[in-house]
């Protein structure tokens, strides 16, 4: 009879309380892990290091993110299931080196998963492998096998259980899709590929990457159409060349990132090995990226979606001589119990204001004729910009948010529709830095009679929260060095461009375009200057930038004549989707990798 069933207390005691200390301490582990990745390796394969291991791709520069999205090679510059299967096979043969028993270095690899979350921002992709690498580890531990259709679906609801919004999240649709993919087609896809090609040497480890991609692909494309209207054409090549440099980057990428907690450790040394692993990954998306056909056009509403995902149910079973069929009934149940998991955790609505769910989280709020949007960013302090005037309920709003505390507040400029609200807030919450270009003398006092620090900035300066970043375009320095402010005070006020991963959303506060000439490159979404009013260079912005959604923060009944039709029309003609505060209420904007969804309250 086995004794020992379970690993000694004192070693599950042990693991815990150094998880514990781990959490209590990411920043300052992550900090270490970012140095470490780009010691000893040149900037642009530093930053891909750190967008393979920790999912920190606001670095990288916009060029590559693109070659990596049209080459279908986004994946690997977000943290995903992937790395935490890499992880425990890395951790594993380490942890035996040092002399552990199997119980043991599963133990810890359970521990390395707990820690390894947080340090990636904890998106949807991650929580759902942690879960599943969890409930294996611990089935192993209890010396059993964990069904794997069972495995996700415990995953689907415990993440939902943590944040029920979590399943309108873009993101975690596309995870649980590829891994039910996987688990649905993988195997017999394997065993046909095998069966043509020879199971010898690399052969097998080919068939087992191309099933994967292959499965992974057929069961996201309709998910991908849906929400971004392409595909690319090229991806299974692109995965399949990049194949062979994919684990070993990952795996010296957290060796260095392990490393970088060690004083002495040679971090350089292990980076000038990886960096060309990543040089020739991002070679390989610029091949299959950059082709004119390396996208493909299609677009699908929500009929589309069930009739493609309708049609793969039938078509696959027949392909595969209705070996499958079994199986894909427990999938489609699966998805269906996700679906309706997902529906129920919203309560069939999609317009609550809560925390964020593991991306940004963008909330242009209500406030009347005025101004205020608060960014949450996942890991770090949110930050809100303008307060919309005095006798709004700010306060509330933002508790309704979950934010009890600001990293910073922003004054777009000094106006009532914009500073009053964040005049009340003053005193009454607490607020990291209060940052401005022109602010009246009465609010500053307020600000440091409150242990608020004002900071004046002005084009150039930059803003971090986390991963966001908030880089101040306009107005110069100049601007603000003469002796009187401009006449036209708008022509002073602070305009912001919102960057976090490859998401830019440009905050033009009331700067109308035809005043502040500004090239801020490719938008999502931009945040229409001075309540929609008259701009005659707006056109040419929206012609520059392109954003797919605007948003026009306005007052109800306003004697402005807000948003004016001059200005609905130059985004009625280009098809830009138009949301109103007026009529749609609050807009909350969820940024997950690659995409992001739009909520309203109104």
């Amino acid at each position: 009879m086995r004794r020992d069933r379970f690993p000694p207390l004192l070693l599950l005691l042990g693991v815990a309380a150094i998880v514990a200390l781990a959490i209590a301490h990411d920043d300052e582990i992550r900090e270490r892990a970012e140095a470490g990745l780009g010691r000893g390796m040149p900037p642009r394969e530093a930053e891909l290091a750190r967008g393979f291991v920790l999912g920190q791709d606001d670095g990288i520069d916009r060029e590559t993110v693109e070659d990596f999205r049209r080459a279908g090679l986004s994946h690997l510059l977000a943290v995903s299931g992937q790395n935490v299967a890499l992880l425990a096979l890395l951790a594993m043969p380490l942890l035996a080196a040092f002399g552990l028993p199997l119980r043991a270095r599963l133990v810890w690899v359970l521990g390395l998963i707990v820690v390894y979350v947080p340090l990636t921002g904890a998106g949807p992709s991650i929580q759902r492998a942690a879960v599943m690498g969890a409930l294996s580890l611990l089935a192993t531990l209890g010396g059993r096998r964990t069904p794997r259709l069972y495995a996700l679906l415990v995953a689907a609801i415990a993440t939902l259980a943590v944040e029920p919004r979590i399943g309108a999240d873009v993101g975690w649709q596309l995870s649980f899709a590829a891994v039910l993919g996987i688990l649905l087609l993988g195997s017999y896809l394997r065993g046909a590929i095998v069966a043509r090609i020879g199971s010898g040497g690399w052969r097998l480890t080919l068939a087992e990457g191309a099933a994967m991609t292959i499965a992974a692909t057929l069961a996201t494309a309709p998910l991908i159409a849906f929400h971004f209207g392409e595909v690319s054409t090229t991806t299974l090549f692109a995965n399949l060349l990049a194949l062979p440099a994919v684990a070993p980057a990952m795996w010296l990428g957290m060796l260095a990132a392990i490393g970088g907690q060690v004083p002495g450790f040679p971090v350089a040394l292990v980076n000038s090995i990886n960096s060309p692993l990543l040089a020739y990954v991002a070679q390989v998306a610029a091949w299959c990226g950059r082709p004119s056909w390396a996208q493909l056009q299609v677009r699908l509403d929500g009929t589309g979606l069930v009739l493609s995902y309708a049609a793969l149910a039938i078509a696959v079973p027949l392909f595969m001589r209705l070996r499958l069929l079994r199986r894909f009934v427990a999938g489609l149940g699966l998805l269906l119990a996700v679906v309706v998991l997902a529906w129920a955790g919203t309560g069939g609505r999609t317009d609550a204001i809560g925390a964020p769910p593991g991306g940004l989280r963008v909330s242009v709020l209500d406030v009347g004729q005025g101004d205020a949007i608060l960014l949450q960013p996942p890991g770090g302090d949110a930050i809100l910009v303008d307060g919309g005037p005095a006798g709004s309920g700010l306060a509330a709003k933002l508790h309704a948010a979950g934010v009890d505390r600001l990293g910073a507040a922003v004054v777009t400029h000094d106006q009532s529709d914009h500073a009053g609200g964040i005049g009340e807030l003053l005193g009454a919450m607490p607020i990291g830095n209060l940052l401005y270009a022109i602010l009246d003398r009465r609010t500053l006092a307020a600000a440091r009679a409150g242990g608020v620090p004002p900071r004046r900035i002005a084009a150039g300066s930059e803003l971090r929260s986390a991963r966001l970043r908030l880089e101040v375009l306009w107005p110069p320095p100049a601007l603000l060095a003469t002796a009187r402010p401009p006449d036209d005070p708008n022509r002073a006020a602070l305009v912001l461009l919102a960057r976090w991963g490859d998401f830019s959303m440009l905050l033009a506060a009331d700067a109308e375009a035809e005043a502040t000439p500004l090239d801020p490159g490719p938008l999502d979404v931009l945040k229409v200057a001075h309540h929609g009013s008259d701009d005659a260079g707006l056109g040419d912005l929206l012609d520059r930038t392109g954003p797919s959604l605007a948003i026009v923060s306005v007052g109800e009944d306003n004697p402005f004549g807000h948003p004016t039709a001059a200005t609905l029309a130059a985004l009625g003609a280009r098809g830009i989707r138009t949301l109103r505060t007026d009529r749609d209420g609050a807009v909350v904007l969820d940024v997950s990798h690659g995409s992001f969804g739009v909520h309203t309250a109104g």
